[in-house]
């Protein structure tokens, strides 16, 4: 951890990375494969716009914009609409959890 950041925002960043690569491997690597729900745009936009916007957090916070609060609060919105996207939808488990997760971590960093 680099000396500027605080664990808590170390933790949000963790959080964005994981995030990004669960919704885009999910993504690629289950929802367009299972198709039905799991492959409507809708669902496949937000879980797109979900994996972008955590790398976007991520940068945010690793280059220590002052912006970064702006950009975690928007962050937190998206990945809440992207757990609910997927609850429900059958092997999502583990993308709903990471959406969580870092809605959680980027709603105490947009604090």
């Amino acid at each position: 951890m680099h000396d500027h950041m605080s664990a808590e925002m170390q933790a949000c960043m963790d959080a964005c990375h994981h995030c990004h690569v669960t919704c885009l491997s999910m993504t690629t690597q289950h929802c367009l494969q299972v198709g039905g729900a799991h492959a409507a745009p809708d669902h496949i936009k937000i879980m797109l716009d979900c994996a972008q916007i955590c790398a976007t957090s991520l940068d945010f916070m690793a280059r220590g914009s002052d912006q970064h609060k702006l950009v975690c609060g928007i962050c937190a919105r998206i990945c809440r609409a992207c757990a609910e996207s997927c609850r429900g939808l059958d092997g999502m488990e583990d993308c709903v959890a990471a959406c969580e997760r870092c809605a959680d971590a980027c709603e105490k960093m947009a604090a």
